[in-house]
């Protein structure tokens, strides 16, 4: 009897367990879907790609899901297998992020020149906004979109401050807001503009080149950090290639789990942390 009724208390606080993490999973994957529908109506739009989130999400389950049923097949394991999809499913999430903070750099990579001509223009006599309107159309992009957008507002009615705060809070980087001000400032109280946008474009490239040079002597950190997560991920793969038996332990065990969980906390710490020492902020 006594057994009996261990036996019956294990296979409720598991059948409860169960119950909980399912509930987790599934009301954390609605979460995630809320906020991906969220970043991805934001996300295409900025980068000017008018596709319908709901397929976007439907295509990342069904390669997140292909590639779960893979790694299981290859290795028989669901727990890797799970974490597989998982990280899959969050490659478009981190994806946009990615591409976003490459957008804003090259705009601003792009205002020093567009400062130039825009300074040219206004000492050469023409007005901001018809200034605007000229570096618009002739603008590589992303910045020449943004600009073209910002014009296309203000020909529908909406005020030169208005668009010009638009412009910021779709490329927020410190360099768009410095431009901005002036440029309100300007629009409001006029003034030499022209002498002060080639300063503004001299200050930006000089502290673009100096973010070049750091980012050239932190390169060797971020590339250990890239090796350190890549080198026991491979390990691991090479090794259960050679002696698949003498690595099942770790796949198929609960302690093997706990290593895996371990393995993967150490990782992300030791890159939170390189990333912390080389990111230097000018």
């Amino acid at each position: 009897m006594m057994l009996l009724g261990s036996m019956l208390a294990t296979g409720l606080l598991v059948a409860i367990a169960v119950w909980f993490v399912q509930r987790s999973l599934i009301n954390g994957l609605a979460r995630y879907h809320q906020a991906f529908h969220q970043l991805a109506t934001r996300g295409l739009g900025e980068f000017f790609l008018f596709l319908d989130p709901a397929q976007v999400w439907i295509a990342a389950v069904m390669v997140a899901g292909m590639t779960a049923l893979l790694v299981y097949f290859l290795l028989a394991s669901w727990l890797l297998a799970v974490f597989t999809g998982v990280a899959f499913l969050s490659v478009p999430h981190l994806g946009m992020h990615w591409f976003r903070r490459r957008r804003l750099a090259r705009c601003d990579q792009q205002w020093p020149d567009l400062l130039m001509g825009l300074a040219g223009a206004l000492q050469s006599g023409s007005g901001l906004q018809s200034a605007l309107r000229y570096l618009a159309t002739r603008a590589p992009a992303p910045l020449g979109q943004e600009l073209s957008l910002m014009v296309r507002e203000q020909r529908m009615g909406v005020p030169v401050a208005a668009a010009l705060q638009g412009l910021y809070q779709r490329v927020p980087t410190e360099a768009t807001g410095l431009i901005v001000a002036a440029l309100v400032i300007a629009s409001n109280s006029g003034g030499s503009l022209g002498a002060l946008l080639e300063d503004m474009a001299i200050t930006i490239r000089e502290r673009l080149q100096l973010a070049g040079r750091i980012d050239t002597l932190t390169a060797q950190g971020r590339l250990q950090a890239v090796i350190m997560t890549a080198l026991p991920v491979l390990l691991g793969f090479v090794l259960n290639f050679l002696d698949p038996d003498a690595m099942a332990p770790l796949w198929g065990t609960t302690a093997g789990w706990a290593v895996l969980v371990t393995i993967l906390v150490l990782e992300l710490t030791g890159i939170w942390l390189i990333r912390r020492i080389v990111a230097i902020r000018v």
